[in-house]
């Protein structure tokens, strides 16, 4: 059995540049904030390869609009999901804490939610078909997932379960247990299950939707639902890796029992495209 001084011990600054002390108080660069920006440029420019292939209509003007809802529902939802979902009595106590971003806290789940309205409006706003609009959107967002993941890990939080597998690491930031072979307490070598949760929820999914939207024309709504289904399982499976960050319900950790309701939207979009537009031999152009 390998010891714990066999393990890496994860050392990574979470600042790609970090300034010295001045008066505006900003502290640096971190990779967190530069991951999400990553995101939302590369979103950016697939929708733009999306309308130059003629497989979207949103054009320079409406991808504009729809990039800062998308933003803002994303930041918006994330933060107030985190503290609904995750940190509801700090919440009640304190109802400003949502406004506290640089105390961290962000739930995909909330995040989900918020690009969820803000597709809604731009859908009204722009008279466009909100469920082949859904099927657009859901290929971009696991780069931003897979993205987010990463920086989780070099954050060093939301580490995983205590494990003996020799990828091992050792995070500085978990907690203790008593090590009766060196009769001190110290950290326990974990999963990485940041990684895991980037290669599943980002690589894998965004692979399976790029395929799914350049090589194959479901009925609109269906890869939307599909991906609801795709994260919802993933995120399942590899909560099973994560150490909970939160008390249990019904004994399932708060991301595998949220990621239960996303299974059952999913079902229930892929049952709505089925029963309201069959498919098509003819690419998307409204959306």
């Amino acid at each position: 059995m390998a010891t714990t001084s066999s393990y890496w011990v994860h050392d990574l600054s979470p600042f790609l540049i970090r300034f010295p002390e001045n008066p505006l108080g900003l502290d640096g660069i971190r990779y967190y904030g530069l991951a999400y920006l990553l995101g939302f440029i590369a979103a950016w420019a697939l929708l733009r390869l999306y309308n130059a292939r003629g497989k979207s209509a949103i054009d320079a003007d409406a991808r504009a609009t729809l990039m800062t809802a998308t933003i803002i529902g994303v930041l918006a939802g994330g933060r107030v999901g985190y503290m609904l979902l995750y940190d509801l009595e700090s919440f009640l106590d304190n109802p400003l804490l949502v406004m506290r971003v640089d105390q961290g806290g962000m739930a995909s789940h909330g995040g989900f939610a918020g690009v969820l309205l803000a597709l809604v409006w731009f859908s009204r706003k722009h008279q466009c078909n909100f469920l082949k609009l859904g099927d657009v959107i859901v290929t971009l967002a696991p780069l931003g997932l897979c993205l987010g993941r990463i920086a989780n890990f070099i954050n060093g939080e939301l580490w995983g379960r205590v494990t003996t597998v020799n990828w091992a690491v050792i995070f500085p930031d978990s907690p203790t247990a008593y090590n009766a072979a060196l009769h001190i307490f110290s950290q326990q070598p974990r999963h990485p299950s940041q990684l895991y949760a980037a290669a599943l929820e980002g690589a894998l999914l965004f692979g399976y939707a790029q395929w799914r939207f350049w090589h194959t024309r479901p009925p609109a709504g269906q890869l939307g639902g599909e991906f609801l289904i795709g994260y919802g399982i993933v995120r399942i499976f590899g909560e099973l890796f994560r150490e909970p960050d939160a008390a249990l319900i019904l004994g399932l950790s708060r991301g595998q029992f949220y990621s239960i309701f996303m299974i059952l939207a999913g079902a229930a979009i892929i049952r709505i495209a089925r029963r309201k537009q069959p498919r098509s031999n003819t690419p998307t152009q409204d959306a």
